[in-house]
C-alpha cells in the first residue's frame, strides 16, 4: 500500500482516497456513494487502483471488488468486509478490524452493511446496494 496514501487520509479530512495511474483523488461524501458513482461513471479510475478508506463495510468492500480494485487501507475494517475481501484475494490493512460498522447515529449497525450481511458474493451486494440508496435520493 502507498504509504502516501494512508498519510493523506488522516490529514486531509476526506472520507476516501484513491490513487490510479499516478493520479490521486480525495472523496468527501459520507458512506458509499462515491464508490457507487465512481462505478457507473468512472470504472476505469477504480480498475487497478489503491484505496485508504476511512471506515469500510461489507457494501464498500462489494463496490471496490466489483470495481477492480488492487489494494485497500481502512482506517476501521468489518470483519465481513475483510472476509470478502480476501475471498476475492484482495490485499488489506487496517487500523482496526471491528465486528461490524455502526450507523451515523451510534444507534444500530449500519444499514447497507446489514443489507450485504448474508450475500457470499460482491455481485448479490451490488442490486441490494443501488437500491439502497436510489431510496435514499428519492427522499
Amino acid at each position: 500500500m502507498n504509504a502516501g496514501l494512508k498519510t493523506l487520509l488522516e490529514k486531509s479530512g476526506c472520507s476516501c482516497v484513491i490513487a490510479n495511474g499516478g493520479v490521486v483523488r480525495q472523496f468527501h461524501q459520507r458512506g458509499v456513494a462515491d464508490l457507487l458513482r465512481l462505478l457507473h461513471e468512472e470504472p476505469e479510475f477504480l480498475r487497478g487502483a489503491e484505496i485508504a478508506d476511512k471506515v469500510v463495510g461489507k457494501g464498500a468492500a462489494a463496490l471496490m471488488i466489483s470495481g477492480g480494485i488492487k489494494e485497500i487501507y481502512a482506517a476501521v475494517l468489518s470483519q465481513k468486509a475483510a472476509d470478502l475481501l480476501s475471498r476475492y484475494g484482495i490485499p488489506c490493512s487496517y487500523g482496526k478490524l471491528t465486528d461490524g460498522i455502526i450507523n451515523r447515529q451510534g444507534t444500530g449497525p449500519c444499514p447497507v452493511e446489514s443489507l450485504c450481511s448474508d450475500c457470499d458474493t460482491a455481485e448479490e451486494c451490488l442490486p441490494l446496494i443501488e437500491n439502497f440508496v436510489s431510496s435514499l435520493n428519492n427522499k
